[in-house]
């Protein structure tokens, strides 16, 4: 069943929820099929009702590298809100069949105009993405390869299981990616990759089969992306 609670719009006043909704448009989208590119106008908001996405960049070395998988309750494109006159800054594609409900710049700009309180509900949503945003960054910066790996595997298993924090992960969680796609959200090598799944394999956290994992002990795989396995 479509989800219509946002993590993005959570502690947002009710009605002005409502009323942002509203406005939206469902869209569909085919597994593999592209939502927006690169480079392209920046119009609008999407927020995820059904299936998960790949945000991607391809870096000066024409590397591909994915930021992040969203999945229902999350939502892509916000800054679209702010910045309409800016291109989109990375690629989004739907990596199942997915939908979105997606809310138009012009239709939030006319909402604030008429409901200047609804500024809330920006500052709300821009926020939840900056602290977001800011511990990749510092895992990124200060964290062994091996560790990012651990938390990036833990943060798609929830994309996919519709987990929210780490004690929603229940076990049997299914991470359908390849070693390649975990490689490139965790910032690392495929061997990297590799060497950490086979060790959590042996600790029974998880279980490999082709181009899937499965968290089969999401406790302590936690607790070894925390440090203390």
């Amino acid at each position: 069943m479509p989800r219509d609670d946002f993590a993005l719009l959570a502690g947002a006043a009710p009605e002005e929820v409502q009323e942002l909704l509203s406005h939206g448009r469902r869209r569909t989208f085919s597994a593999g099929e592209v939502v927006f590119h690169a480079g392209d106008p920046a119009d609008c908001v999407h927020f995820v009702r059904g299936g998960r996405f790949a945000v991607r960049i391809t870096t000066e070395f024409g590397d591909v590298a994915t930021l992040n998988v969203v999945g229902p309750g999350d939502a892509f494109g916000e800054l679209a809100l702010l910045t309409p006159d800016a291109p989109r800054s990375a690629t989004v594609a739907a990596l199942e069949r997915g939908e979105t409900l997606s809310v138009h710049e012009i239709d939030f700009r006319r909402l604030r105009a008429s409901r200047p309180q609804t500024d809330a509900l920006l500052t709300q949503m821009l926020a939840a993405r900056v602290r977001r945003l800011s511990e990749q960054l510092v895992d990124a910066l200060y964290l062994p390869a091996e560790t990012r790996v651990r938390r990036r595997l833990l943060d798609v298993a929830r994309a996919y299981a519709g987990a929210d924090g780490a004690d929603g992960l229940a076990d049997g969680a299914q991470v359908p990616l390849t070693q390649e796609e975990l490689a490139s959200l965790a910032g690392t090598s495929r061997a990297t990759v590799n060497k950490v799944l086979r060790e959590e394999q042996e600790q029974g956290t998880i279980e490999l089969g082709r181009g899937r994992t499965t968290v089969r002990d999401a406790a302590a795989l936690e607790r070894r992306a925390r440090g203390f396995g």
